[in-house]
C-alpha cells in the first residue's frame, strides 16, 4: 500500500517541485501559462470527456450532487466556527469550500486509479467551478451578475460537452483523440503553476493558514462521510468523492480575493499554506481509501 501511495504522490510532488525550482531562479508568466490553462487547455480536456460516449453521464449524477453538497456543506459547518473565533467569513469561508479539484485533484486522481477515473474527476471539477464562480463570487459580491459563467470557457466546453454525450452524437475518433492529446497538457501544466505558486508562501499570518490547512480537508470529509452511503456511492466513484472532500483550497481564491479586494494577503496564506498541509493530508486519505476501498 505505501507503495501505492508513493507511486501517486511521488510524480504530483515532482512536477510540482520542478515548478518550484524553475520559478525560484526565473520568473514565469505564471498567469499567462494559467490563463492559456483555463481558456484553452481544460476546457479541451473537459469537452472531450464529457463528448466521449463511451462514459455514460448519468452515472456520476449521484457524484455530481454529493460533491454539491460537500461544497455547500463545508461553508454551513464551518460559519458558526468562523463566527465564534471572529475570522471573517468573506475571507475564511470561500477557501474551505472551493478546493483544489483542478491543479491537484485530476491529476492525483489520474495517477491514484488511471484513466478511468478522468470522467469522475472532471465531474466534480466542473461542480466546484461552476459553484466558485456563481456562489463563491456571490458570497463576495451579491451583485455579481451571474450571466459571467456563459463567457467561461470552461462552462461553454462543458454544456457542448453535455450536448454532444446526450444527444448521442460519435464523435471521430481522430477528433477526439487530438482534443484528449489538447487537453492532457494541462494536468501537468496545473501541478507545474502550483508548484510555482508555492513560492508565494507568506508565513506572516501562519496561524490563519495552519487553521485552514486543518478546517478544509476535516470539513469535507465529515460531509462526505455520510454522502458515500446516501447516495450509494461505491467503487471509483466513492474513492473520487474522498479525495475530493480532502483536497485543499485552491489557488482560484487567491485570484478572486484579489480581484475583489478582500484580504488577499490572508486568503494567499489559507491557499498556501492549506496546499503544503496537502503533503501530510493526502497520503493518509489515499492510504485509507487504498485499504478499505470506497
Amino acid at each position: 500500500m505505501i507503495a501505492q501511495i508513493l507511486a501517486t504522490l511521488l510524480p504530483v510532488f515532482l512536477i510540482a517541485g520542478c515548478g518550484t525550482l524553475y520559478g525560484r531562479f526565473r520568473t514565469p508568466d505564471i498567469r499567462g501559462l494559467n490563463t492559456l490553462n483555463m481558456e484553452l487547455f481544460v476546457p479541451m480536456l473537459v469537452f472531450a470527456v464529457l463528448a466521449d460516449g463511451q462514459a455514460p453521464l448519468e452515472e456520476y449524477a449521484g457524484l455530481a450532487a454529493a460533491a454539491a453538497i460537500v461544497v455547500l456543506g463545508s461553508g454551513l459547518l464551518l460559519w458558526p466556527l468562523v463566527k465564534w473565533l471572529r475570522l471573517e467569513p468573506k475571507t475564511f469561508l470561500p477557501p474551505m469550500m472551493f478546493n483544489n479539484s483542478g491543479n491537484m485533484g485530476i491529476p492525483l486522481l489520474v495517477l491514484a486509479f488511471g484513466e478511468a477515473a478522468l470522467p469522475a474527476a472532471v465531474v466534480v471539477f466542473i461542480v466546484e467551478m461552476l459553484l466558485h464562480f456563481s456562489v463563491g463570487l456571490y458570497m463576495l459580491s451579491p451583485r455579481t451578475p451571474m450571466w459571467r459563467l456563459l463567457r467561461m470557457p470552461i462552462v461553454l466546453a462543458s454544456i457542448a460537452g453535455l450536448a454532444v454525450n446526450l444527444s448521442g452524437v460519435m464523435l471521430p475518433g481522430w477528433l477526439l483523440e487530438a482534443l484528449h492529446m489538447l487537453g492532457n497538457v494541462c494536468i501537468p501544466l496545473m501541478l507545474f503553476a502550483l508548484g510555482v505558486r508555492m513560492l508565494d508562501i507568506d508565513f506572516g499570518d501562519w496561524k490563519t493558514g495552519a487553521l485552514g490547512a486543518v478546517l478544509c480537508p476535516l470539513s469535507g470529509l465529515i460531509i462526505a462521510a455520510p454522502l458515500v452511503w446516501l447516495f450509494d456511492l461505491t467503487g471509483l466513484q466513492a474513492a473520487t468523492l474522498w479525495v475530493f472532500a480532502a483536497l485543499p483550497p485552491a489557488v482560484l481564491n487567491y485570484l478572486v480575493a484579489e480581484q475583489y479586494r478582500q484580504e488577499p494577503q490572508k486568503v494567499a496564506s489559507l491557499v498556501l499554506i492549506g496546499n503544503l498541509g496537502s503533503l501530510v493530508v493526502m497520503p493518509i486519505v489515499l492510504g485509507l481509501v487504498f485499504a478499505y476501498g470506497g
